[in-house]
């Protein structure tokens, strides 16, 4: 198949996230027994109450709510830098037992090379992206005669799939399934939705961000790169485009 496209999907979340987190918030001051309160924050819109929460910073109610994404369509690249982000849970395809190999046969390819994203950078280059494709398919012909030669030597299997893989590229496509709650969340599209964040998982970002909104658009209305709500975190570095970042971050609401 080669070329391939992000896909990112919300696939669960807290059922009602923002009742769940003023639930939370409330109970610490309140001396209400539970089944008490959860119905008088079920009668009675939390927006206000939500959005106070996030202007004062007490976002520690937030953590009870949690949203799991399956992306698909980045590359390892991509994925390296997203499991930086520690307070996640991660499930991701593996590379040792779903072989990338080239023709017909269970848990094998059936097109000629594995799936792999291109840098908008040298896709928009002809001669660049011509190399690109016939570095991808240099790198698939190695891996399946790395796979054939294990195989000879009685080396089958997710055996030889884990040696081989050792030749696929940084640019070769992967699933994942992340789990986050939304106080990370917020940290991570504060990081990764900045200008100054590598473009794969910058537009990775923004769109867990639009489905997040969607579930929960009192939540994480302010969400989005530092610059958002106060001033650019990024200090000298800035990307000095402040009033567009807002707008563009608005827009997304």
């Amino acid at each position: 198949m080669g070329e391939i496209k992000l896909k990112v999907i919300l696939v669960r979340h807290t059922p009602r996230p923002e009742e769940t987190v003023a639930l939370a918030a409330k109970l610490c001051y309140s001396p209400s027994d539970v089944s008490e309160l959860k119905k008088k924050i079920s009668q009675k819109d939390q927006q206000a109450f939500i959005k106070k929460l996030v202007d004062i910073g007490h976002v520690s109610p937030v953590e009870h709510a949690s949203f799991t994404f399956a992306i698909e369509g980045i590359s390892r690249a991509c994925s390296h830098q997203l499991v930086r982000h520690r307070l996640a849970s991660y499930s991701q395809q593996s590379q040792r037992y779903v072989s990338a190999k080239s023709g017909k046969g269970k848990h094998k390819r059936t097109d000629d090379v594995f799936d792999y994203v291109i840098p908008p950078s040298i896709a928009a280059d002809k001669e660049l992206k011509k190399e690109f494709k016939i570095f991808m398919a240099q790198a698939q012909q190695t891996y399946d005669l790395m796979v054939e030669r294990l195989n000879a030597r009685s080396i089958t299997g997710e055996a030889a799939n884990q040696d081989a893989r050792f030749v696929l590229p940084n640019a070769a496509e992967t699933k994942i399934i992340v789990t986050m709650n939304a106080r990370e969340l917020m940290h991570f599209f504060a990081q990764r939705c900045c200008n100054r964040a590598q473009w794969e998982i910058h537009a990775m970002a923004d769109e867990m961000l639009r489905l997040a909104r969607a579930a929960a658009p009192t939540l994480f209305s302010a969400s989005g790169p530092g610059c958002v709500i106060g001033a650019c975190p990024e200090g000298d570095m800035t990307c000095g485009n402040v009033k567009d970042v807002r707008a563009k971050y608005r827009i997304l609401q």
